[in-house]
């Protein structure tokens, strides 16, 4: 079973963050890399959670989602061709004085059987840094995200004023 802690400290609120996080519609790759448009299958989408199935290049999982914590996002794997037990994926969010929000990553990668094993062992050990670039590379395209959905909102109300 492997274990990683990632990091990254942010301008987006938890909620922003969140919103990006549990978007689950078409271009979602586009904000995570690793969850392909032609794997992605919502089974439900309540208010607070959600059951949806994601991958891509051959790797796949259904992931219970559950953010009803606003300082917590929970990813629990409930099925995955490679993924079982622990698996997961927990996001921890810490609101900073100065506006800015820490959010603290951990997955956990308990294979189920020899090919979940060999990437559960790679992603210990040398995947980390893919891991922590894909995380980084998301905080960033909700940052962008974010930002474009503000000036759409000022350019509206510029018009409408």
């Amino acid at each position: 079973m492997s274990t990683i802690h990632l990091h990254r400290t942010t301008r987006l609120t938890p909620e922003q963050y969140v919103a990006g996080l549990t978007d689950f519609g078409p271009g979602r790759s586009k904000l995570f890399g690793n969850s392909a448009d032609a794997y992605l299958k919502v089974h439900h989408h309540g208010r607070t959670t959600a059951d949806v199935t994601e991958g891509s290049g051959g790797v796949w999982e259904r992931l219970h989602y559950d953010w009803s914590d606003p300082n917590r996002a929970v990813l629990v794997t409930t099925d995955s061709n490679v993924w079982g037990g622990a698996s997961g994926h927990t996001y921890t969010f810490t609101r900073r004085i100065d506006g800015a929000t820490d959010i603290d990553v951990v997955v956990v990668r308990q294979g189920k059987n020899l090919k979940g094993h060999l990437l559960g062992f790679v992603l210990g050990t040398i995947g980390k840094r893919v891991l922590s670039t894909a995380f980084e590379n998301s905080v960033k395209a909700i940052e962008e995200r974010d930002h474009a959905d503000r000036l759409l909102d000022r350019a509206h109300s510029n018009v409408d004023a």
